[in-house]
């Protein structure tokens, strides 16, 4: 099995979603007093008492303007946590592994192509051994050559909570 790299939201994507997120509102920072909030810009949880922002993210889409890829109308857009100020980013995760991943989370890893387009996905349960499982499921998905990235959703919300890309340069597209 392969250890695949999460990636959190970039930075200058994240300078724009503090002012103003993807689908056009003002973020509203508050305090999130019971903490746990999957914060999208650090790849943690927050902490009791943490000031946070929920905000409107349309990953396919700015990567998308980064590749030339069309994505059509599988570009979407949902709901994430960031820090409303910068943070040090994901830097080194204690303990290393995947973010997000407790012991019975749902997961969907949506497979897209060069261009853009879903090219198949899958449901994940995460078990006891998180990252052995969401490893095995990567790398199906990027067994098949067309792959270029996997979205890693939560089930119950559908939130983005990562994204994993192939290594090197993309994939060439199928017709």
């Amino acid at each position: 099995m392969t250890q695949h790299t999460p990636l959190a939201i970039p930075p200058a994507a994240l300078a724009e979603l503090r002012v103003t997120d993807d689908a056009g509102s003002v973020p509203a920072p508050f305090t999130d007093d019971e903490g746990g909030a999957p914060l999208r810009c650090c790849l943690r949880p927050s902490i009791p008492g943490e000031t946070v922002a929920l905000v409107t993210y349309a990953p396919l889409r700015r990567w998308a303007a980064r590749t030339g890829a069309r994505p059509g109308a599988y570009d979407e857009q949902g709901p994430v946590f960031v820090h409303p100020g910068e943070c040090g980013g994901p830097g080194e995760r204690r303990g290393g592994g995947y973010p997000f991943a407790r012991p019975g989370a749902l997961r969907t890893l949506r497979r897209y192509d060069a261009r853009g387009h879903i090219d198949g996905g899958r449901l994940l349960e995460v078990t006891a051994d998180a990252d052995g499982g969401i490893d095995a499921a990567l790398d199906e998905a990027f067994a098949d050559p067309g792959v270029a990235l996997v979205h890693v959703r939560a089930v119950e919300f559908g939130c983005f909570q990562f994204e994993v890309r192939r290594p090197g340069p993309p994939a060439a597209h199928r017709p």
